[in-house]
């Protein structure tokens, strides 16, 4: 009997750690945290001057980190902390052939992801369903609408963070249909412009 109330402790134990482990893989590193907030002050001081953007939420997409984890983050202004996270591609341009060196263009037709921030805009129906157009409004990214740079999803987007890179975009911010239907609900439920800010 006390073989089995070991070999159940045992087995629960290892459960239980298995999956606290998994938690940890999700969580946010310190170093992506400070990047984080390296970027929201920028972001505070933009959009309290100009209050035709979103005051309360934030997309912010890290393109140091790699395709296969969490990098899209929505952060909420007045609580100070990331509320969701998912994985986003970049643009096949922005390869460079050295694993985990991206490279970043505003050139139409370099398939390349553009740093910077956007305005989300208004959706429309595409060749990948519901997107929505993104407007940069930094000289890095000032041809997002000329080259038709999108918010959307596609299927070949994994839900779950992976060890391994994932697909790659035509320079668009491109997500699972998993997680855009959680950012969808709250780019249709916002009266104003939310921003969205890319950085490397």
């Amino acid at each position: 009997m006390k073989l089995f109330y070991l070999a159940l402790f045992m087995t629960v134990s290892f459960f239980t750690g298995s999956k606290f482990s998994f938690k940890e893989e999700e969580a946010i590193s310190t170093i992506e945290m400070q990047r984080i907030n390296s970027r929201i002050s920028g972001i505070k001081d933009m959009i309290s001057t100009d209050h035709k953007y979103n005051q309360k939420v934030v997309f912010l997409i890290d393109m140091k980190v790699p395709s296969g984890k969490n990098r899209f983050f929505v952060y909420d202004l007045q609580k100070n902390e990331v509320v969701d996270q998912g994985l986003v591609a970049h643009g096949s341009g922005s390869e460079t052939g050295v694993r985990g060196v991206l490279k970043f263009s505003n050139t139409p037709n370099s398939n390349c992801t553009a740093l910077g921030r956007y305005s989300v805009g208004k959706t429309y129906k595409g060749i990948f369903g519901k997107a929505y157009r993104l407007a940069g409004l930094e000289e890095s990214n000032d041809n997002a609408l000329k080259r038709a740079i999108v918010l959307h999803h596609y299927s070949a987007v994994p839900y779950e963070e992976q060890n391994y890179y994932i697909s790659n975009s035509h320079g668009c911010p491109m997500v699972n249909e998993q997680f855009f239907k959680r950012i969808e609900k709250i780019i249709d439920n916002s009266k104003s412009n939310i921003l969205m800010d890319i950085y490397y």
